[in-house]
C-alpha cells in the first residue's frame, strides 16, 4: 500500500495521549477502525473495561496513524519482528515509525518519520518486591541505593521507564538482557543511555527523553537519533466533539453487540 509522506521532521517526534475510558458515543466511531482480528481480540476479553479500553487504544493508534498517512484507519496493515515490536507492513521502510504505551487507563503513543522509537508510561505505585534486583543493572541499582526514601518510588519509575522505552525502541523485546545497559535515573537534566554492553558508542546514538504526563504518572521515550536533536512535540487534535485526546471523560459503561454485521457477542468470554 502506498503511503503518503508523513512530514514530522527529524527535529520532532510527536506524542499523543489520551484517556482510553471513552463515552458511549465514541465507541462505533473506534469500531469501525479496527481490523476483524482486532475486533476478535477484543471480544475475547473478560472484563469489560479491558475490552472498551483496547478499543480505545487501538481504535485511536489507527485513527492517528490513518491521519498521518493519508489512509483510512481500517485500511491500515501491521507487521511484526520476531520479537513482537508492531510495525506498518508494506515494501521497503516503513514511512512512520511508532510505539505505544498505555497504564491504568492513559495511552501515549511517540510517531517518527525518521527514527526508530520506544515509549512507556507508568502510574507510581508503590510495590513490596526487590524489581531493581530483578531487572535493573548493578550500576542502577547502586545509583538507586544512593536516593532518599521519600524520592525512591519517582527514581524506581524513571529508570523503569527509560529502560523500559530503551528495549522498546531498540526492537530485541527480551533477549536483550535488562543488565546490559545502563539508563541515568536523575530527575534534573536530560536523561541519558549510559552504556550498552558491546556498543561504545551507543549513548552518542540514542537519546532519551522525559515525557510530560499527568500527575502521579512517569513516562519516557527513548529513540535512535544518530547523535541529531530531537524534541517532543505534543499533539491534540479533536476527532469528535465528545473525545479530546489527553482528557478524561466520564460516560455509561455498556454492554452491547457491537455492530460489524456479524452480531458477535462483545461479553468477551474466552
Amino acid at each position: 500500500m502506498l503511503h503518503r509522506p508523513a512530514a514530522i521532521g527529524a527535529a520532532f517526534i510527536d506524542v499523543w495521549q489520551w484517556s482510553l475510558d471513552v463515552p458511549a458515543g465514541v465507541l462505533p466511531e473506534l469500531v469501525s477502525a479496527m481490523s476483524d482480528a482486532e475486533f476478535a481480540r477484543a471480544a475475547r476479553f473478560v472484563r469489560e473495561r479491558d475490552r472498551l479500553r483496547f478499543i480505545a487504544g487501538r481504535g485511536r493508534l489507527r485513527a492517528i496513524l490513518g491521519g498521518y498517512l493519508g489512509v483510512p484507519a481500517k485500511r491500515l496493515a501491521f507487521a511484526y519482528n520476531a520479537f513482537g515490536k508492531p510495525r506498518l507492513a508494506g515494501s521497503g521502510e516503513p514511512p512512520v515509525h511508532f510505539n505505544l504505551s498505555h497504564s491504568d487507563g492513559i495511552a501515549v503513543l511517540a510517531v517518527s518519520d525518521h527514527y526508530q522509537i520506544g515509549v512507556d508510561i507508568e502510574r507510581v505505585a508503590p510495590f513490596r518486591e526487590d524489581l531493581a534486583g530483578h531487572f535493573f543493572s548493578a550500576a542502577e541499582r547502586r545509583a538507586l541505593h544512593l536516593v532518599p526514601l521519600r524520592a525512591y518510588l519517582d527514581a524506581f519509575y524513571r529508570c523503569w521507564t527509560r529502560k523500559e522505552a530503551f528495549v522498546k525502541a531498540h526492537g530485541a523485546g527480551l533477549s536483550l538482557p535488562l543488565d546490559s545497559f545502563d539508563v541515568s535515573i536523575g530527575a534534573t537534566g536530560e536523561p541519558r543511555l549510559k552504556r550498552l554492553e558491546g556498543m561504545p558508542d551507543a549513548p552518542e546514538q540514542w537519546r532519551l527523553l522525559n515525557l510530560t504526563v499527568p500527575r502521579g504518572f512517569v513516562g519516557a521515550v527513548a529513540a535512535l537519533t544518530a547523535g541529531n536533536p530531537v524534541t517532543l512535540r505534543y499533539r491534540r487534535d479533536e476527532p469528535s466533539p465528545a473525545w479530546r485526546p489527553g482528557v478524561s471523560v466520564a460516560g455509561p459503561v455498556i454492554r452491547m453487540r457491537y455492530g460489524r454485521g456479524r452480531g458477535q457477542d462483545a461479553e468477551g468470554r474466552s
